[in-house]
């Protein structure tokens, strides 16, 4: 009685600390969001403007003071952790079911040891995918400024592509491969049971596993930030609750098909707009 007692002291525990900890990160995410992320301006003020140049259809208000920015390797790194900082809020509290589920098994397969240090390997194995994406964003926001269809603000200012932005990702909101990852991202612990490792590699690999399936899931999603801008915490914050909704909700794959659709309504029309 006293040793499962013990044990399950030792198993709240952990779940405490991996839960303080997402916690922790999660509200330092979006503390770096609101202080502007290594931008010239606050997240708000970014928000401000992103929203002015969407309403306006050119660069205006604080927007228009705001120079094209010049790439260099200090810049690309601020933009990458601003991409990953940005995945981290958005998608960390979709994947914390996931992660408790594997410090509760976690702890269950081990008699002794620290079960949340195999938890901190899964989840940052997990954000290490999300920084893959994020690897990838930048590249395709240094394209797409080179090309010009991107304002300062981090705003798509090219119809053209706002338009294929939302249709493409209206399209991979019913396709199959959305569907399977979507059921892996909506059953945690099936994916724990089916794909368990043990060990710390174990871990760190079923966390690449999991992130994988997560951003197949989303990248289409994630991409809509050029659309409606890269810092606009409306914008970032409406994403992640869809995203949300998406993976928790008992009709949330139903939900993602009719927001497929109504992105790629909403892409026709601009397109339409645009000949």
């Amino acid at each position: 009685m006293a040793i499962d007692q013990a044990l399950e002291a030792l198993v709240k525990r952990d779940r405490l600390i991996v839960m303080i900890a997402l916690f922790a990160v999660l509200l330092a995410s979006w503390a770096y969001l609101f202080a502007g992320a290594g931008m010239q301006m606050s997240g708000f003020e970014m928000t401000h403007a992103s929203l002015s140049e969407r309403q306006a259809g050119e660069a205006s208000g604080m927007g228009a003071m705001m120079t094209p920015a010049v790439w260099s390797v200090d810049y690309a790194l601020v933009m990458f952790f601003m991409w990953w900082v940005m995945m981290v809020a958005m998608m960390l509290p979709t994947a914390a079911p996931v992660i408790l589920i594997f410090a509760k098994m976690s702890r269950a397969q081990r008699a002794s040891g620290r079960a949340f240090l195999s938890s901190g390997l899964f989840a940052l194995a997990y954000l290490a995918t999300w920084a893959g994406f994020s690897l990838l964003a930048v590249g395709l926001q240094w394209v797409f400024e080179r090309l010009a269809w991107l304002s300062p603000t981090l705003v798509s200012s090219s119809s053209l592509l706002g338009a294929a932005l939302l249709l493409a990702a209206g399209l991979y909101q019913v396709t199959p491969l959305k569907r399977a990852c979507l059921r892996h991202c909506r059953q945690p612990l099936q994916f724990i049971l089916g794909r368990w490792r043990s060990g710390r590699w174990g871990a760190f690999v079923m966390g690449l596993e999991h992130g994988a399936f997560c951003v197949g899931c989303c990248w289409f999603l994630m991409g809509l930030l050029f659309f409606g801008g890269v810092m606009n915490l409306y914008w970032i914050a409406g994403l992640a609750v869809v995203v949300l909704l998406e993976k928790m909700l008992p009709g949330g794959q139903r939900l993602g098909q009719v927001m497929g659709l109504g992105l790629f309504a909403w892409g026709a029309w601009i397109l339409l707009g645009s000949v």
